[in-house]
């Protein structure tokens, strides 16, 4: 099995890349959200470290939000108590998929929480940061404090795209998209 590690900013379309491979993805962020939903002691856990602000099961999102606006540190709370989960989530994953040529980790803290290995083929997915916070703009409840918040937690930019092997360049159309995969696939096969 190969793990191909796919890297960029918030909102430069990594999840978009990610399941343009067409081998089983891992997506953090689809993990953490049913963690806010489903899991009474990841809720447990965020009510003892945040009582101001976590009242209600499943976890709303706009709780979470409230928490990072009113204090930038409560971010690393959040993620200090998600990511143990969220990485037995992804061992069980890897687990289950160990059979399979490729698996592809969808992980935004990926290099910033040491979870990948030096095995690991890790592609940068860059857009220009004017096209990604027009995106940003129309998904719902985007909150600029909060981008900022956890783009201030992530490796800077350049190291990432040094780390990486490939870059895809996203211009946001399926086509050119599919055709840096293909690309991608047919050098490491």
């Amino acid at each position: 099995m190969i793990r191909i590690g796919i890297l960029g900013r918030i909102g430069s379309g990594k999840s978009f890349v990610a399941q343009n491979f067409g081998y089983p993805v891992f997506n953090a962020d689809l993990e953490v959200s049913k963690l806010y939903r489903s899991d009474k002691k990841i809720y447990s856990k965020l009510k003892k470290k945040l009582p101001k602000y976590i009242y209600s099961f499943p976890v709303n999102k706009s709780e979470i939000t409230d928490a990072i606006l009113n204090n930038k540190s409560n971010l690393k709370k959040i993620v200090k108590i998600v990511h143990l989960e969220v990485r037995k989530k992804m061992n069980k994953f890897l687990k289950k998929n160990q059979k399979k040529k490729f698996v592809i980790l969808d992980i935004p803290l990926l290099l910033e929480n040491k979870i990948n290995t030096k095995k690991d083929i890790l592609i940068f997915v860059e857009a220009k940061k004017k096209e990604i916070l027009d995106k940003l703009k129309k998904r719902k409840g985007f909150n600029k404090k909060i981008y900022k918040n956890f783009e201030n937690i992530q490796l800077p930019v350049n190291y990432k795209r040094k780390k990486s092997l490939y870059i895809i360049k996203n211009n946001f159309t399926k086509t050119s998209v599919k055709k840096a995969v293909r690309s991608i696939l047919k050098d490491i096969k």
